[in-house]
């Protein structure tokens, strides 16, 4: 009797004296998981590049946002205030001599190029833009001044032209953009980009190696798994990941060990069992059943002890084939066209009718051909023998190869289709009950799955799928 798994505790709700069965939990992480990477490297990476893009904008806004701001207020103010002192002294003091003299000192003290343009108009007012905070610092120390100005950035990579309106002309002033500018802003924002990359690239490499060697362990099980012979696995990568590999390439060898010591005990059993059937073949064989008193009578016995016989040579090949479970047969690429016309052909000659036989092209597979012939011959043996009428349909859908065998028999009942997959319980119109077993196992071991269904000739469907 199966006993049902026990259901989450969220299920049950107790209200007075009984439970009532409730919804799920909502899981609010959903959204976030379909734009999470499904990949063990891809989330390694966003774990650093997170952590690592935040730090690097703190720092950015910390420098960006504090730092030059402040020494670049700090600056403009220096040199505004310089240009609004001369801006007075040349407004107190009239004369050209003593103009000359205030325009010289300040060239010599402040290192500004001042000149004078008389009788000129600003052609327009305002400041030209550049990347960082120093125009707009520049241009709020210089708003101190009240009177008309304009700041070109743009048009000298050494000089910063600040022009002012004067009642008598325009005080024309170059200022030397080192003593305005911090210095480059792309070189900082390049060092914490570059800095970023470079370690990003690093944990990249870092971590694909300790992928790789989760992957190689994750491909070694796979083909084992299917049946295929592999050398041991050598352990790399992270000390966990050692580990797993050497508990790997130690389970590998015992279950090799265990298979082959069971398939040696298999051939001897096999023997044994042979030799008296062998012998009680050869004396029913040698019972006269003709020319002698009873040799009439006892002719329809003999005939059916010889069927027994047969019978029970058939079911000890089950029995050992199902123990064995084809394990020695190594897979290679194989035509499957070729196994299902072999398999069709077989089965008209023991007696199936197909009123269907069609395929699609398939590329070849990785298969196992004698175990791949052993559940054709099965699945067709089962359509023969339960109904009268089979078809055998194949092709690829879903990135998958399903061959379908359907037949007009009795069909089997939805609650019993698993049932029939236990050895010894599938049993039934003959045969020993393994047959469908022994195919599940082979086609799992491909990595495949074999299922029942209704099938629209009225009695079952096998479908089998492949993957490619």
């Amino acid at each position: 009797m199966r006993v049902a798994a026990p259901r989450p505790r969220w299920w049950l709700q107790r209200s007075g004296g009984g439970t009532q069965p409730t919804a799920a939990p909502a899981r609010f992480d959903r959204p976030l998981r379909r734009v999470l990477p499904r990949s063990l490297l891809g989330r390694s990476l966003l774990i650093v590049l997170i952590p690592l893009v935040v730090t690097q904008g703190i720092s950015l806004e910390l420098f960006y946002g504090s730092h030059l701001n402040i020494v670049s207020r700090r600056l403009s103010g220096a040199v505004a205030g310089e240009i609004n002192q001369t801006l007075l002294l040349v407004e107190r003091y009239h004369r050209p001599a003593e103009r000359d003299w205030i325009i010289a000192s300040a060239e010599r003290e402040f290192q500004l190029g001042i000149r004078i343009v008389p009788g000129a108009r600003l052609g327009r007012t305002g400041w030209t833009h550049v990347l960082g905070p120093m125009d707009d610092d520049l241009a709020q120390a210089l708003l101190r001044i009240r009177r008309p100005f304009f700041v070109d950035w743009v048009s000298d990579p050494h000089v910063v032209r600040i022009r002012i309106q004067l009642a008598d002309g325009v005080l024309d002033i170059d200022a030397p953009r080192k003593r305005l500018d911090v210095g480059p802003i792309y070189l900082f924002v390049t060092w914490v980009a570059g800095s970023a990359i470079l370690l990003f690239i690093v944990a990249a490499l870092f971590m694909r190696i300790q992928v790789r060697a989760i992957r190689r362990l994750a491909r070694a099980a796979e083909a084992f798994g299917m049946g295929r012979e592999q050398d041991a696995i050598r352990p790399e990568g992270a000390q966990e990941v050692r580990k797993a590999a050497a508990a790997f390439n130690r389970m590998q060898a015992r279950i090799l060990r265990f298979v082959t010591q069971r398939t040696t005990m298999l051939a001897g059993v096999s023997h044994d069992l042979r030799t008296p059937l062998t012998r009680l073949r050869l004396s029913l064989a040698m019972v006269p059943q003709h020319g002698t008193l009873h040799a009439e009578e006892l002719a329809p016995d003999i005939s059916e002890m010889i069927g027994d016989l047969e019978e029970m040579e058939r079911m000890i090949d089950g029995y050992l084939a199902f123990a064995r479970g084809e394990g020695e047969e190594q897979a290679r690429p194989v035509d499957l066209a070729l196994l299902l016309e072999e398999a069709m052909l077989a089965a008209q000659r023991s007696g199936a009718e197909f009123v269907r036989f069609s395929y699609q092209r398939m590329p070849e597979l990785l298969l196992r051909p004698l175990a791949m012939r052993r559940v054709l011959a099965n699945l067709l043996d089962n359509a023969r023998r339960h109904g009268g009428r089979i078809s055998l349909v194949a092709g690829c859908e879903g990135g998958a190869v399903h061959v379908v065998v359907d037949d007009d028999g009795p069909g089997v009942a939805r609650a019993d289709r698993e049932t029939v997959f236990r050895a010894f319980r599938g049993s039934s119109g003959g045969g020993s009950g393994l047959g469908l077993s022994i195919a599940r196992d082979i086609v799992r071991a491909h990595g495949g799955e074999l299922t029942l269904e209704d099938s629209p000739l009225g009695g079952l469907r096998a479908r089998i799928r492949l993957p490619l």
